[in-house]
């Protein structure tokens, strides 16, 4: 009996606390919406920046960038953490080119990108076009001296598009390695993409040292579906030129903005994106708009005068693109420092509208986060499930077992302009982007409150 009195009597005081934090959530909200600054901050990264990638010139600029605006949003401080990134530049224009079809001359440029860190290099061969690893391995004696394409297509019953992204990306990151297994000259893949344009998609590749280096490029879903056709029929030969190379690796920097908590024992909450994009387009969905959008979370909790329990860093990470050493580098420097870390949010799924979270944790922490639902379905989270968790943020778990999760924009376009030349700051709606940073900030809020 005095259980149950004890919880009818806690009713009241649960839902006079969730008043206040709805109330406080809608304020910090009304202020992202109306006095936001990260379409502004968005614009002068990808219009007087421009793309980043690991270990350029461009990338120094968006460092120092990131510290001085982190500084104005209002940080107690910012850190630069030092790590070593790799620097692979694209050099001239790539070309791929059919030149013949049943060995009749033709001078058909197709839409192509080298992928991330493939190597420089100019071929002529015979294309072979396969639709799978299994069917590379029954046709392994038919490989040596052509060019392999992968025409590995997005699976298009997927609602999450993410999930086709994840099926379809081992071609790109290990297709070139598994065909110069079998003898292959070169390299063409399908990009990963269910658009209808022929925009090419880059992206990172990553050679087996046991087998011979080969040129890798993507293509334009057009171009891919005409040469797949051609290869069906016909005798396609095809010129592959780039001009890939890697410098030496250079010092780069994950900017670390800190809200000092005030609670005595010192623990941290992360929330974070990525600096560093690909090297066409503006780097503006992937991942401008996380970066800007953690900078804003910052700005409304110093524009609320919120006075955090926890000590909340927000980190614009290095080299996510190229390698992840900068998220590598962030966690392991926590774990050095003995640093006990709570949480850990990322945002690298675009400046779409914000549809919840996906969450790394337990069962338990998970129900209490699935409780606040009420709190964060008026700004558009419906979802808060279980498998997720961003790439930046991945060494925390599993060096620290930190729980982590990531925002879960609506994916639907994303990958129309994902690593693209298309992926520029036109594409980005303000009210989208501002949205997604109220539902990061309104669970960040609840998690420095109330703990997992």
């Amino acid at each position: 009996m005095k259980k149950i009195l004890i919880a009818i009597l806690a009713i009241p005081i649960i839902s006079v606390a969730q008043n206040q934090d709805a109330v406080f959530i809608k304020k910090m909200s009304d202020d992202i919406l109306t006095n936001g600054k990260a379409y502004d901050w968005l614009h002068h990264l990808t219009k007087k920046i421009g793309n980043r990638v690991s270990g350029s010139s461009a990338f120094d600029k968006a460092t120092d960038w990131g510290k001085v605006t982190m500084q104005e949003a209002g940080a107690d401080n910012v850190i630069m953490q030092e790590c070593k990134v790799p620097h692979w530049v694209r050099g001239n224009n790539d070309e791929v080119k059919i030149i013949s079809i049943d060995n009749k001359k033709q001078s058909h440029v197709l839409n192509a990108l080298a992928l991330g860190n493939s190597i420089g290099s100019s071929i002529e061969a015979n294309v072979i076009a396969i639709k799978s690893f299994d069917e590379l391995d029954k046709r392994k004696d038919e490989i040596k001296g052509k060019i392999v394409f992968f025409n590995y297509a997005f699976n298009q019953t997927y609602v999450e598009t993410f999930q086709a992204y994840g099926e379809a990306g081992k071609y790109r990151y290990s297709g070139p390695s598994k065909a110069a297994q079998y003898g292959a000259v070169g390299c063409l893949v399908r990009s990963l993409s269910g658009s209808t344009d022929n925009f090419p998609h880059t992206g990172m590749m990553k050679y087996n040292d046991s087998f011979p280096k080969i040129p890798a490029a993507a293509l334009g879903l057009q171009d891919a579906n005409k040469l797949w056709d051609m290869c069906t029929k016909n005798l396609v030969k095809v010129s592959i030129k780039t001009h890939g190379k890697f410098l030496p690796d250079v010092t780069a920097y994950n900017v670390i903005g800190e809200l000092k908590g005030i609670s005595a024992a010192i623990k941290y909450i992360t929330i974070g994106g990525h600096l560093d994009s690909w090297d066409v387009g503006e780097g503006a969905n992937d991942d401008g708009a996380g970066v800007v959008q953690t900078m804003e979370v910052l700005r409304v909790f110093k524009a609320m005068n919120y006075k955090p329990k926890n000590t909340i860093r927000f980190v614009l990470f290095a080299n996510e693109e190229n390698g992840l050493n900068g998220g590598r580098k962030y966690a392991e420097q926590a774990l050095a420092k003995n640093e006990e870390h709570l949480f850990a949010l990322e945002t690298d799924g675009g400046g779409f509208t914000p549809r919840g979270f996906s969450l790394k944790l337990n069962e338990e922490q998970l129900k209490k986060i699935q409780s606040w639902i009420d709190l964060l379905q008026p700004y558009g989270t419906h979802k808060l499930e279980a498998g997720g968790g961003g790439a930046d943020i991945g060494p925390l778990n599993e060096k620290l077992h930190t729980p982590i999760a990531e925002l879960l924009p609506d994916s639907q376009r994303y990958f129309d302009i994902h690593h693209t030349n298309n992926d520029v700051f036109e594409n980005v709606n303000k009210r989208e982007l501002l949205l997604g940073a109220v539902n990061m900030t309104a669970l960040i809020y609840l998690i420095d409150k109330y703990g997992l």
